[in-house]
């Protein structure tokens, strides 16, 4: 009798975590390869597929420690990718502060009431009245 798709996987669970557990590896190393290029479409993409693959994992990992536990190396390289995803995390933060920062001087918001303009006088908000005569 040959055993059908979920039959297999349930024999060999530390198989199936492997093969999750591989896929979530992969999807990392691809997004770190998008984030390296400037291509938006890319990264979107390997973000949507580490998502994917995140949940998967997480599904599996989940039902193998109800089932009697997930092996050592296993959890040990589960560990390491969930820190993996807290690192990219991590450097896309900066990386969008430094952005930040970077536009805020290039396209500075309105100056604050009372600071001197580049043209060294004081600015003034409009629809304040005052005269041109003196």
């Amino acid at each position: 009798m040959i055993a059908s798709p979920d039959e297999r996987r349930a024999l060999h669970p530390a198989t199936e975590l492997e093969r999750t557990l591989s896929a979530v590896e992969t999807q990392l190393g691809a997004l770190a390869l998008a984030l390296a290029r400037p291509d938006v479409a890319a990264v979107d993409r390997a973000a949507a597929d580490l998502h994917a693959a995140l949940a998967a994992a997480v599904d599996h990992f989940t039902r193998a420690a109800r089932a009697g536990g997930v092996p050592l190396p296993l959890r040990q390289r589960l560990a390491l990718a969930g820190g993996q995803v807290a690192a990219q995390r991590e450097a896309l933060a900066r990386a969008t502060a430094s952005l930040d920062r970077a536009m805020d001087v290039l396209l500075p918001r309105q100056a604050p009431m009372g600071l001197y303009s580049a043209f060294g006088a004081t600015e003034r908000p409009s629809g304040q009245g005052g005269s041109l005569l003196a």
